[in-house]
């Protein structure tokens, strides 16, 4: 990936169309994230910033967060400086992964205030910094770094701002012709050019390096052109899935191998590249109990089967306990109390004897009875042990399922499924200050190529809801067959044949088999699906059903979300 100076530049570039639009809504999904609702040229924009340590980046998405009952602090903070604020420009610092973004708003008396917005993209170093911009004061921050963090620059509320510290190395927007002659001799791999230059990281100075090979003739041209790529008009936004790696630039990559996608809009590029992954970690920051409470339960539950199925076979010799007590009976003449074993005639095997063993203190027949006695016990255990092994072999694959629902839930997702486990009395219900109030599942919405809408639950709450509430009768079902996934539903009685294969993809993606091929997918109509009596959320059986084969597709997904 390169999130590198240079694509930042091309990201300002594609800020200006925010120039002289105005805040109209700040949001603050988690402790990483800032959503900016902003009204410019008349149409709405969202503004996500992302200070996580893996995916920090500043972008115009198009992707759907959700946010919490009450907003953070910093959160509140930047609502009473600068909603209603206007952006009065956005630049970069020199050719850093700096971004300020002024901002003239009002306080609360009505007075003009300037305010400055200074987003640091770096990894995990990055910050969102506010400042009072007509005094270079830090007002807040994402992140505080007292002096003994970082003793080059404080940011603290109060503190006046220092930027981070300059790089020793070339502009690369300022360069002469003279200045790159002069240095071109050196530019013999990708390292050269970082050490040189500002803003390049080794992937983008490895397409420079390849693109000077390629015309040694004229080399300045070819910078020129290549750093002229990263404005508004010229970028060609590209990602190349190359050896398991994700490549991403503002400009065509046009030394690496591999498949390429081009995307209109870097914002588009970089819900595609990041998005799914930041979900992912979203879930994972607010879900890492349940996982790990998951993953507890069904190796516990594994443990258990186990142990189970050692006691079946135990018990399974209750044949010959039965055996041993009606050759006692039969032969209880011939035994004397004090008697160790005895070997007598076995007549369900003409032919053959059985030693028993005896306990020398008991009476013939009570040693019959002994094995009788025991017998019956082991009868018995055997009807606990099915039942036993049965209900575990259920939790088992219900647990399986939630843990497979809760790796591709969304946040809103979790809440819903942490409900039902309390429902189901595995989990005990957290402490809250607040009651909350019982919301109606809702399934995630997509509209296919032609227009049908389509539902899918992405917990057991919501297949339930979706399934046997939300859909009518003549509606078409889809399922990933023998595979946990999600319930989906296509709502029309008739739905075209692409239709049905864009709901099967969603089905597919939306299971344990997302990382498959050639997923077989079983659809039928919502008459014929059932639910047993007493199963657990989410289980149902269905018949009448057909069935496609597809193949996961995440850009299909993004495409049809509503």
């Amino acid at each position: 990936m390169a999130f590198d100076g240079l694509f930042t530049k091309a990201i300002v570039s594609e800020l200006q169309q925010l120039k002289t639009g105005r805040i109209s809504k700040i949001h603050q999904p988690n402790s990483q994230e800032i959503i900016f609702q902003i009204r410019a040229n008349n149409k709405n924009h969202k503004l996500l910033v992302s200070l996580h340590p893996s995916y920090s980046r500043i972008q115009l998405t198009n992707e759907v967060l959700t946010n919490p009952a009450e907003p953070p602090l910093f959160c509140m903070v930047l609502r009473k400086q600068l909603e209603g604020g206007m952006i009065t420009s956005i630049e970069q610092y020199e050719t850093d992964r700096i971004i300020h973004l002024n901002v003239r708003a009002r306080n609360e008396l009505g007075d003009e205030i300037e305010r400055k917005l200074v987003i640091e993209i770096m990894g995990r170093h990055s910050n969102f910094i506010l400042l009072d911009a007509s005094r270079d004061l830090i007002i807040d921050s994402m992140k505080h770094l007292p002096p003994s963090v970082n003793s080059y620059r404080t940011i603290l509320p109060g503190q006046p701002y220092i930027p981070a510290p300059p790089q020793d190395k070339l502009d690369p927007f300022q360069v002469s012709e003279e200045q790159f002659m002069n240095v071109l001799p050196s530019l013999n791999e990708p390292r050269d050019a970082v050490q040189q230059f500002a803003g390049f990281s080794p992937l983008t100075a490895a397409e420079l390096i390849y693109r000077l090979q390629q015309n040694e003739a004229s080399p300045f041209k070819v910078w020129k052109s290549f750093l002229n790529g990263f404005d508004i008009d010229s970028m060609k936004p590209t990602v190349i899935e190359s050896g398991g790696k994700t490549l991403f630039s503002a400009v065509e990559l046009t030394h690496a191998e591999g498949v390429s996608q081009t995307f209109e809009t870097l914002g588009d590029l970089l819900d595609k590249v990041y998005f799914a992954r930041a979900e992912r970690e979203r879930v994972k920051s607010q879900a890492i109990d349940l996982e790990r409470w998951l993953s507890n339960e069904i190796s516990k539950l594994e443990n258990k089967s186990k142990k189970l199925q050692k006691e079946e076979q135990t018990a399974q010799n209750l044949d010959t306990l039965k055996l041993y007590g009606e050759l006692l009976t039969a032969n209880s003449y011939m035994l004397n109390k004090g008697d160790k074993e005895v070997t007598v005639e076995n007549y369900y095997e003409q032919g053959t004897t059985v030693t028993i063993p005896l306990d020398p203190r008991k009476s013939p027949i009570d040693n019959a009875q002994k094995y009788f006695s025991r017998y019956t016990k082991a009868k018995t255990a055997l009807i606990r042990i099915a039942e036993q092994l049965e209900k575990t072999k259920d939790d088992i694959e219900y647990f399986e399922m939630v843990r497979q629902q809760v790796y591709q839930a969304s946040p809103i997702d979790i809440e819903e499924i942490r409900e039902e486990l309390v429902e189901l009395g595995f989990m005990r219900a957290r402490r809250s200050k607040k009651k909350a109030k019982p919301k109606k599942p809702a399934p995630e919405a997509f509209v296919s190529s032609t227009g049908i809408p389509i539902s899918v639950g992405k917990n057991n709450k919501q297949n339930d809801y979706l399934t046997f509430k939300l859909a009518a009768r003549d509606h078409v079902w889809l399922h990933t067959k023998d595979i946990p996934g999600s319930h989906v539903v296509i709502h029309d009685a008739e739905p075209d044949a692409q239709t049905i294969e864009e709901a099967a993809g969603l089905s597919a993606y939306f299971s344990k088999a997302r990382e498959s091929s050639s997923v077989p997918v079983d659809y039928t109509e919502i008459r014929h699906v059932k639910k047993p009596s007493g199963a657990k959320p989410g289980f149902v059986i269905y018949f009448e059903q057909k069935t496609v084969f597809v193949t996961p597709d995440e850009d299909l997904v993004r495409k049809l979300r509503k």
